[in-house]
């Protein structure tokens, strides 16, 4: 129901007004009459009508000095202006202040009537629009989270333009990216042995915990994050400084998070790190570079951080784009065994047959298969080493066969080679970056703040892939191998010097003599001092 008031220095009009209408099955509601403009502006700033009705010549305040008041004041209050004055300029001067009407008298009920309905549609159809706007806004702001991570996450994974991304970023209220970004992206491995007792709830709980996780600690660096449709978590990490510098501050977050998760909420994730990009626009690139690392779990286990640089190195070139055929068949000839690969290529080929397409289709899937192996090849394998399977890889070598079963064959042949070069060429790698962690070890032993993450950010790896490899292909971590250096160096100067036991712990490494000397004992079975004097008897000197 409106609220309305008529003003009028006229008692017969407002007399007439009030008992020949009945306001309430128009939808109003008759609060008040006046007789002058100033007593109707005093009851409008108390009550604020939704409709005043009022005559402009008047003592004291006349109509159209009213309707101006209330213009200025209260823009959402209608006003209809009835006069006798049948006067242009009284017209053109309502229509400036924006008056509903402007009706000359006489006016008969019927007619008040009409107009009382023509308003309060008008009114209706306002406060609908109102109401609207109200809840569209409400619905926007409730809708605000997911739009974030929905446009992130088109940014990281389509590409977006300068210009939308600039847009959005303020949008969002995001701090433009620095020079150098890269993405980091979390996947819960499982939810351990605990015994959830509404699953779907208590995944939801558990997946908003660890998320949490990954946000508290992002907020300690200049770090974007949000979550993924598949349910993955991702960090977008930027910095003004060297690539050593960002790549230290990903692999640190990627640690800090996957250790709180663990220790917090007794279940696991894996954590891909991806390659550095220079701008904003670039970042899909380095989001399929995370995914990628990702993939390799399936090689080296659940709860760890991997990095495509860890794995694959920096490609010399740029690598072609996805490609239709089953990303799960690249993700296989990368990270997983020849039987897995060759079962995805047994059923794609079933697929084919089943499809019954024309065989110039089927080349040309075949095409796009070997386009995306060729694709894995020029990922991850250096390009003097491609030359063992270049034979295999011709594009045109598909139309020489005249079955789907002898394609089915010769790709599980091209398969079986692209992975054994891969394997290969993994192996080189890693073999390589720990021969140069060795050589640094041997030359820099004597530098007693010599750290693990010092020789991580020199070979370039993460210090969670660089301990398990290390391991494996020393038998030692890295502590241990250091001080074995430190300790053969040691007997080295023990046996050739006369130099005094500080000097020596010095020389290799040790600032605390004390500490050279434990560490010295524990390893040789005896102190530094024993160890000079047995070499001194058995030389006879």
């Amino acid at each position: 129901m409106y609220k309305a008031i008529i003003v009028d220095d006229e008692a017969v009009v407002r007399v007439g007004l009030k008992n020949t209408i009945n306001w309430q099955e128009h939808g109003f509601e008759l609060t008040g009459d006046y007789a002058n403009g100033r007593d109707a502006w005093e009851a409008i700033e108390q009550d604020k009508p939704d409709l005043v009705i009022s005559d402009i010549s008047m003592p004291f305040m006349d109509g159209l000095e009213l309707a101006g008041l209330i213009t200025a004041s209260y823009p959402y209050i209608k006003v209809i202006i009835l006069t006798g004055y049948d006067e242009f300029e009284y017209a053109q001067q309502a229509l400036r202040l924006k008056v509903s009407d402007f009706v000359l008298k006489p006016i008969t009920a019927r007619e008040i009537r009409q107009l009382l309905d023509k308003v309060r549609s008008e009114m209706d159809e306002e406060r609908q629009r109102r109401e609207d706007l109200s809840r569209l806004q409400s619905q926007l702001k409730q809708s605000f989270p997911i739009l974030k991570e929905r446009f992130l996450e088109r940014l990281v994974a389509v590409g977006l333009g300068r210009a939308e991304i600039e847009d959005r970023f303020a949008y969002f209220g995001l701090a433009p990216l620095a020079a150098g970004s890269v993405a980091v992206v979390a996947d819960i491995d499982d939810f351990g042995d605990r015994e959830l007792l509404s699953y779907e709830h208590d995944v939801e709980f558990l997946r908003f915990a660890a998320f949490d996780i990954f946000e508290e600690i992002a907020e300690r660096d200049r770090t974007i994050v949000f979550r993924t449709r598949e349910e993955r978590m991702v960090a977008i990490i930027t910095g003004e400084g060297d690539e050593n510098d960002i790549y230290e501050t990903a692999f640190r977050y990627a640690e800090e998070v996957r250790h709180h998760i663990e220790k917090f909420l007794s279940f696991t994730v894996t954590i891909g790190v991806g390659r550095i990009v220079q701008s904003a626009e670039l970042l899909p690139g380095s989001y399929k570079g995370a995914l990628s690392a990702l993939d390799y779990r399936f090689l080296h286990g659940k709860n760890r951080v991997l990095s495509i640089l860890d794995l694959e190195g920096q490609p010399e070139a740029a690598s072609l784009p996805n490609l239709s055929w089953d990303r799960k068949l690249v993700s296989t000839v990368k990270t997983g065994s020849i039987r897995e690969a060759q079962d995805l290529i047994e059923h794609g080929i079933a697929e084919l047959k089943k499809s019954r397409v024309p065989i110039e289709t089927c080349f040309l899937q075949m095409q796009k298969v070997v386009l995306s192996l060729m694709n894995a090849i020029q990922e991850v394998v250096p390009h003097d080493r491609e030359g063992s399977i270049d034979s295999q890889m011709m594009l045109m070598e598909v139309y020489r066969f005249k079955t789907l079963d002898e394609i089915e064959a010769w790709l599980k042949q091209v398969v079986s080679a692209v992975m054994t070069e891969i394997a290969d060429n993994r192996n080189h790698f890693t073999n390589t970056q720990i021969h140069r962690a060795i050589e640094y070890i041997e030359t820099n032993y004597a530098n007693d703040k010599m750290s693990l993450q010092e020789l991580c950010r020199h070979v370039l790896m993460s210090s969670s892939y660089f301990s398990l490899v290390f391991k494996q292909n020393t038998g030692e971590t890295f502590v241990e191998y250091l001080t074995g250096v430190r300790i053969a160096k040691a007997k080295e100067l023990l046996q050739s010097t006369g130099m005094k036991f500080y000097e020596i712990a010095e020389q290799v490494g040790y600032a605390d003599p004390n500490y050279f000397s434990i560490l010295f004992k524990k390893r040789v079975g005896m102190t530094p001092k024993d160890y000079r004097d047995r070499l001194a008897k058995e030389s006879g000197t």
